[in-house]
């Protein structure tokens, strides 16, 4: 599938991806693999917006994924050690890949209690963390969605992706009911299919008005007295911590439906830190090294939305709420192959966007 040059210069291209996050870059680096030109269209810088403000846990079990997001959750996490490699290997950076599993305090009715810790072993485990609750360990993974969405951007730029930043799409373009393209508020691209990647802002273009809407999350990261004060992912039912492999820890998080705000308000950001204290005494004199705000798309059941719309050449892979770092292999995988006219892995009919 190559692109195709008109006689007026103008290039067309086999797909067109709309927001440059992880999931599009993701996807159109899936897509590069199956020989087609690929343009990805980002209306800030690519990774800026929801992908770089979340923690990276990569939770695949528990009560936190609804149930019929964890059949794909259970496979992405299977994906993810390959995906990492490979994007380090084509990037040439680091995304901290960590496999030191999680603890979570206050125990979860999905568990079964061969995972539940004693007193003594979630001593040994953290050492310094201070709580009197039952905790349950998982073989989670963490990631640093900042390093990866670097990465990924970096990996698609080496596959001959091409990614045009600034470009906000207002429509897609349309002839006799076909996708021939998009619209944005520069010019107009031509390509045989376009693929709505734009997050929580992915109903705010025609044809199709996908009810995504901005959940806002606010966190924070402090530098740990040594890198391995803190080794595991925390996850209690008022603030989680996450350690990164260069000292840092990031606590989060608020999920707040405040529309578009992405100010950061101080006395949320004291109330993290201060429950980030009460779990770890050790990180009171921790400095605090940034606080910011995030959008994580949303929709009305918290499920994503995945595949082919009513409208020919058009697809939609928008709206994975907290998981979209953790599904963004998944997600690449499935779509390109709807994209490119295969049956995909997964049944997407509860992720179909006629569900609204």
């Amino acid at each position: 599938m190559a692109a195709v040059f008109y006689n007026a210069g103008v290039k067309t291209w086999d797909a067109i991806i709309v927001g440059g996050g992880i999931v599009g870059l993701s996807l159109a680096r899936e897509l590069r693999k199956c020989s087609a030109s690929v343009l990805v269209l980002e209306r800030g810088q690519p990774g800026r917006e929801s992908s770089s403000a979340a923690a990276g846990m990569l939770v695949e079990t528990g009560t936190e994924v609804p149930q019929p997001l964890k059949p794909l959750a259970a496979a992405s996490a299977r994906m993810y050690p390959e995906f990492v490699e490979e994007l380090q290997d084509e990037s040439g950076l680091d995304v901290d890949y960590r496999r030191e599993g999680s603890i979570l305090l206050g125990g979860d009715s999905f568990v079964s209690s061969s995972n539940t810790l004693s007193s003594n072993e979630l001593a040994r485990l953290e050492p310094h963390l201070k709580v009197a609750a039952a905790a349950t360990f998982f073989a989670d993974a963490s990631v640093d969605p900042r390093a990866l969405v670097h990465a990924a951007h970096e990996a698609c730029k080496h596959r001959g992706v091409q990614v045009s930043s600034g470009e906000e799409v207002t429509s897609i373009d349309l002839i006799n009911g076909r996708v021939t393209g998009v619209i944005t508020s520069k010019t107009r691209f031509p390509g045989a299919s376009v693929i709505n990647c734009a997050g929580a802002w992915a109903g705010q273009f025609p044809p199709c008005p996908f009810p995504t809407r901005p959940r806002k999350g606010q966190m924070l990261a402090v530098a740990m007295p040594s890198r391995d004060f803190v080794r595991h992912v925390i996850r209690a039912p008022d603030v989680y911590l996450v350690p990164r492999s260069d000292g840092r820890l990031l606590v989060g998080a608020t999920v707040e439906d405040v529309g578009y705000d992405k100010r950061v308000d101080p006395r949320t950001i004291h109330r993290l830190h201060r429950a980030a204290m009460n779990l770890v005494p050790g990180l009171t004199e921790a400095r605090l090294l940034e606080d910011w705000a995030g959008l994580r798309p949303g929709t009305p059941d918290d499920l994503p939305i995945l595949g082919a719309t009513q409208v020919p050449g058009y697809f939609v892979a928008a709206g994975h709420f907290r998981d979209g770092i953790l599904l963004s292999p998944i997600t690449a995988q499935i779509m390109a192959q709807v994209v490119t006219g295969l049956k995909p892995a997964f049944d997407l009919s509860p992720f179909s966007a006629d569900r609204f």
